[in-house]
C-alpha cells in the first residue's frame, strides 16, 4: 500500500471513530460546518442551539469546503496531500479522495452540483536550483466532475490561485490570481467551455471575493477584498470596471489585533436577499455591514474573538458565523443589530465555514 493510500485509510478510520452525535436522516437540518486549519477535525454546529453537535476527524490542513445542493455530500480540499475529499452527508465518513494537480486552496460548486472548481496555488517543489526552491510555472483551476468524481481538466493560470467563486447563475467562475507571483489579475472562466473568457488587471489581485446578482440572476458586482489594505474594491461585472474602493474604518493602534499574514481583512459575503454586504476585518477583530447597492455603512459588530478570517450567513439572512482563527472560536452575530450574541469553541485556527442542509 502506498503512503497516500495508507494515509487515506487512516483518515477514514479516524473519521469513523471521531464522528459523534449522528444527525437524523429523517429531515433536512440546517448546520454550520467549521474547518480548522491547524487542527485535525471539522466541527459541525447546530445554529438552533449554537452548540457543536458532531466532529469529523482525520483531516490535516483543511482549506476549502462546499456541500452538494442536496446536502448528500461534503467536499473538502486538503493541502497536506493535494487532494479533494468526499464526505458522505449522512454518515460523515470519508468515501473518496481525489488527486489534484497541485496545492489546493478554496473550492466552489456550480448550482446544479455537477462541477467543482478548485483553486490551485503555486507549488514550491522545484529543487533544480537547490538550495533555492523554485515555484511551479503556474497555478490554476482544477475541474472535478461530481458524477464520476474525477479530475477532468486543469486550467493553467499565471501565479497561484487562492480564491474563486462560481457566479450565482453558474455561468462563470471568478478567479483571483493571488498566491505566489505578482499577477495582479482577476480571471473569469466560462463554465460552458471551461476556458478563460476574459481577464482584468487589478492591484492587488482579489482575495477573497463575494458576488452579487441582478433580479434575473445574472452577475451584478464582484466585491474583491483588498486584504493587505483593510479594504475592498467593487467591480461592475457588465462593464469590467472598478467602480468603488472602500476602506474599512480605522481603530486605534492599541486595540488592533496583530493579524500577521496574509491579510488585514479576510472574509466577505452578500446576504441572501442581496441587500447587505458583510466584511471581516482580521486587524480590527470586527464585522462590518454595508447596504446594497449603495454601499452605505450600516454598522459594526465588535467581536470578542480575535483574528476574524472567514464568515458564512444563514439562509434567512439573520445570522453570521465568523471564524476567529487566533482564539479558536466562532462568533455568532445578529445581522440586524450587528451584535455578537455568543462565541462557540471549536478547533485550532478555525478557517472556512459554510451553511449545510444535512440530509
Amino acid at each position: 500500500m502506498s503512503k497516500h493510500q495508507l494515509r487515506g485509510a487512516y483518515a477514514v478510520l479516524a473519521a469513523s471513530l471521531l464522528c459523534s452525535l449522528p444527525l437524523s436522516a429523517s429531515a433536512a437540518q440546517l448546520r454550520i460546518i467549521q474547518t480548522n486549519f491547524a487542527g485535525d477535525t471539522i466541527h459541525v454546529i447546530d445554529p438552533a442551539t449554537n452548540k457543536v453537535v458532531a466532529q469529523i476527524g482525520g483531516v490535516e490542513a483543511a482549506h476549502g469546503i462546499v456541500s452538494s445542493p442536496d446536502g448528500a455530500r461534503i467536499y473538502l480540499s486538503e493541502e497536506v496531500d493535494d487532494s479533494l475529499n468526499v464526505i458522505d452527508g449522512k454518515t460523515l465518513r470519508f468515501t473518496k479522495k481525489i488527486r489534484l494537480s497541485g496545492n489546493p486552496n478554496l473550492i466552489d460548486i456550480t448550482p446544479d452540483g455537477k462541477t467543482i472548481y478548485v483553486a490551485i496555488a503555486l507549488s514550491y517543489s522545484d529543487l533544480s536550483d537547490f538550495p533555492r526552491i523554485k515555484p511551479a510555472a503556474s497555478g490554476g483551476v482544477d475541474i472535478i466532475d461530481t458524477a464520476s468524481l474525477q479530475l477532468v481538466k486543469t486550467i493553467p493560470i499565471k501565479s497561484g490561485v487562492h480564491d474563486l467563486n462560481v457566479t450565482p447563475d453558474g455561468k462563470y467562475v471568478i478567479v483571483g490570481n493571488a498566491r505566489g507571483g505578482k499577477a495582479n489579475v482577476m480571471t473569469v472562466v466560462d463554465t460552458r467551455t471551461n476556458e478563460i473568457a476574459w481577464t482584468m488587471p487589478m492591484t492587488p489581485s482579489p482575495s477573497p471575493m463575494a458576488v452579487s446578482k441582478n433580479p434575473d440572476g445574472s452577475t451584478k458586482s464582484i466585491f474583491a477584498q483588498n486584504g493587505s489594505d483593510n479594504a475592498f474594491q467593487v467591480v461592475d461585472f457588465a462593464t469590467r470596471k472598478i467602480t468603488n474602493t472602500i476602506k474599512l474604518p480605522n481603530i486605534t493602534d492599541q486595540t488592533q489585533n496583530p493579524y500577521g499574514p496574509p491579510a488585514a481583512s479576510h472574509g466577505i459575503a452578500v446576504t441572501p436577499d442581496q441587500k447587505t454586504l458583510l466584511v471581516n476585518s482580521r486587524m480590527n477583530s470586527a464585522l462590518y455591514s454595508y447596504s446594497l447597492p449603495d454601499l452605505k455603512f450600516l454598522g459594526v459588530a465588535t467581536l470578542g474573538g480575535k483574528g476574524a478570517g472567514w464568515l458564512t450567513i444563514t439562509p434567512d439572512g439573520k445570522t453570521a458565523y465568523v471564524a476567529n482563527e487566533h482564539t479558536n472560536d466562532v462568533s455568532v452575530v445578529d445581522i440586524k443589530s450587528m451584535k455578537e450574541v455568543t462565541r462557540i469553541p471549536v478547533g485550532f485556527a478555525p478557517a472556512r465555514n459554510i451553511v449545510w442542509m444535512a440530509p
